[in-house]
């Protein structure tokens, strides 16, 4: 069954003057229109596609990356505002993504851009948007793991530190003093499940724990030291938020970093800094 917001892989099965019908298995077919066409498409041909509806409410597909799919949260700009709603940036040609005004909490603001989830409308089958997280993001049953490498998208900055969206399911927390490197509203990135408590919360770090942590940083030392002609002016007396503003690294973090290194044999290092051995 074809569903909007997702991706399907489908075949080419006819070629009309309006575009390419491409099917499933089931023989559902959807238009990818001309704009999306190569001349060397032919019956048979196997498409990646995204399939949405289109203003007409009839189901459509594009050969175009949305910024979200449906089951995805994502920070996305207000392009439009009407008295039903708000319309927002989606990544697509002609197709802004909806949050109708009852999915809206707080006030929603032309030209800003907000934390939001996409799904599948029960009764119309179409992709919404709403900013009324908790429907969608809790943490009621936990499906991570401590030490499971997860994405985060930071939803909300506070005193403390980030509150993060985990894997579009869970809320977790990055805490401030554990953050070596420039994080903001709507970034995603990659994280590791520190712990998570008996209140089922879960503390998230941008950095591996343990040994692992130990070898991956090591290897971003080393690539730090060659996109820097081989050098740099650190080593074990050097000033914390110096280490930090060279490398994004905790002091503790990159020394242990540089002692792997020169356990190695591939760095030295002297009161001058640490450098590549030649």
């Amino acid at each position: 069954m074809l569903k909007a917001g997702r991706n399907h892989t489908l075949t080419v099965s006819r070629i009309s003057d309006y575009g390419l019908y491409l099917e499933n298995e089931e023989h559902d077919e959807v238009l990818l229109p001309n704009r999306y066409v190569s001349l060397t498409d032919k019956p048979g041909d196997r498409k990646e596609v995204f399939v949405y509806h289109d203003s007409e409410d009839r189901l459509v597909a594009t050969t175009e990356t949305p910024l979200l799919r449906a089951g995805e949260a994502g920070y996305l700009k207000v392009v439009d505002k009407t008295v039903h709603g708000a319309f927002l940036d989606w990544g697509l040609q002609g197709k802004d993504l909806f949050l109708p005004n009852r999915n809206q909490q707080g006030g929603i603001l032309a030209g800003h851009s907000y934390i939001v989830y996409l799904y599948e409308d029960s009764v119309t089958g179409r992709c919404v948007a709403t900013n009324k997280l908790k429907t969608f993001i809790d943490n009621d049953e936990i499906t991570v793991r401590p030490r499971e490498e997860v994405e985060v998208l930071v939803a909300s900055e506070s005193p403390i530190g980030y509150r993060v969206i985990v894997n579009n399911r869970h809320w977790g927390m990055i805490y401030r003093n554990e953050i070596f490197r420039p994080v903001a509203v709507g970034d995603r990135l990659q994280g590791y499940v520190r712990r998570i408590t008996e209140e089922k919360r879960i503390d998230i770090s941008l950095q591996q724990t343990g040994y692992a942590q130990v070898k991956d940083s090591a290897r971003t030392l080393l690539e730090l030291l060659r996109g820097n002609g081989g050098r740099l002016p650190l080593n074990d007396a050097s000033d914390p938020a110096e280490v930090q503003r060279l490398t994004a690294m905790s002091k503790k973090t990159f020394k242990r970093s540089a002692g792997v290194l020169l356990k190695q044999g591939t760095i030295e290092m002297d009161e001058k800094g640490i450098r590549i051995r030649r």
